[in-house]
């Protein structure tokens, strides 16, 4: 007989972006839909929102004082809004109408602080790596000291900046945390987190709105979906594809190039096209015959996602998440690796038969595995293993 999971009685739920939309703010209102189906949620706490939420259970900070801020440099507004957020939130966890907190990292430090003094178990959940990003690093480095002893009023403005330090107590006074991937779970296991603190997870997708085209391209139409930098290798997708220069081929990128990737598109082959930030993503998606995402840091894609949804096979990196499993629904290269690139592009770009293949397989892996039902059954897992770790 299967154990019902626990629910807590009063979730708190607060996050430093929006509710509803794309990228992170699509989780959130994804998360708070199973609160509200769930009749737990007590309140939730963001700058703006998009769903339709009990006005009684909603504490939206967009005329919050902290807009006053917002000439700043954006690293620092953005530290100021997380600050604002992480105090309120720490306010309504001090009325003890909560049983349970779910926050983000960087946003949280002081609510989490309440929450452990209070004995209110918490989730937090993480966007992408540990912060080390899987290396040893010192408790201050001295860029880090010097940032902490700069002269005033320098100094009082860095106050504002979401530090690593700040992070790094959130890792430990959290209950449980969320992690994306099992890349991203190794870089805590190597900072000395223990196993029972991480829960695996991942994000989901609305497979009604990313459905695969009815025939792939003629054209070998590769596309790459995300900002356009070189964390994302596209430094190196652009030198490997000039290099190749494939008959009938063409290289779509879906995003806006940052400052490192700019100078490089000036130079790039006439089949390369830039289309920046488009809202038709999934038109694009089923145009292509294969998106390619070379990315050296990431929590999990949201890209990868998308394009297994569409039915692409995809060439991708184990550091970009583990929606793609190599040789079933694409092929996992190493980062940074232009060569297996290269043979991976060629590879696919030979046999269209397996590309057919490996994308079939990663749309009935993307409906099996990562809906957004997927997901907030996941996340109901989790506060599940939060509940009963207290």
């Amino acid at each position: 007989m299967t154990t019902p999971l626990r629910q807590p009685r009063s979730l708190l739920y607060a996050i430093a972006a929006g509710l509803g939309g794309t990228g992170l703010d699509r989780v959130a209102a994804e998360s708070l839909r199973a609160a509200l189906d769930g009749h737990f949620l007590g309140r939730a706490i963001a700058y703006q929102s998009k769903i339709q939420i009990p006005k009684s259970k909603i504490q939206l900070l967009s005329l919050h004082p902290v807009k006053l801020l917002s000439l700043l440099p954006r690293d620092y507004y953005v530290g100021a809004k997380r600050l604002a957020l992480d105090h309120a939130a720490a306010r309504q966890l001090a009325t003890g109408r909560y049983d349970l907190l779910h926050t983000w990292s960087g946003d949280a430090l002081a609510s989490l602080r309440t929450a452990e003094r209070l004995r209110i178990p918490s989730v937090l959940e993480i966007p992408t790596w540990h912060r080390n990003k899987g290396k040893v690093k010192k408790d201050k480095t001295w860029s880090e000291i010097q940032r902490d002893t700069a002269p005033l009023p320098r100094r009082l403005l860095n106050r504002l900046l979401t530090t690593r330090q700040r992070v790094m107590e959130e890792y430990a006074r959290a209950t449980l945390l969320l992690v994306l991937s099992e890349k991203a779970r190794e870089t805590f296991l190597i900072a000395g987190l223990p196993a029972e603190k991480l829960f695996l997870t991942s994000r989901g997708v609305d497979v009604t709105t990313f459905t695969p085209a009815p025939a792939p391209p003629e054209t070998f139409r590769a596309i790459f979906v995300g900002s356009l930098s070189r964390r994302k290798g596209v430094h190196h997708l652009l030198d490997v594809w000039k290099g190749l220069a494939l008959p009938d081929a063409e290289l779509v990128l879906v995003g806006s190039p940052g400052r490192d990737i700019a100078p490089l598109l000036a130079d790039a082959p006439a089949n390369v096209t830039v289309r920046g930030f488009v809202q038709d993503v999934p038109a694009e998606l089923r145009r292509a015959a294969v998106h390619i995402f070379p990315s050296e840091c990431e929590g999990s894609a949201k890209a990868t996602y998308e394009a297994s949804a569409c039915g692409l096979p995809q060439i991708t990196t184990r550091e970009s998440g583990d929606v793609v499993v190599h040789g079933e629904t694409g092929l996992v290269i190493p980062p940074n690796d232009p060569d297996a690139l290269a043979a991976a592009i060629r590879q696919l770009h030979a046999d269209r038969d397996l590309c057919a293949r490996l994308g079939a397989a990663g749309r009935r892996r993307v409906e099996d595995n990562f809906t957004w039902d997927h997901f907030r059954q996941r996340l109901l897992q989790a506060y599940d293993v939060a509940l009963r770790a207290t």
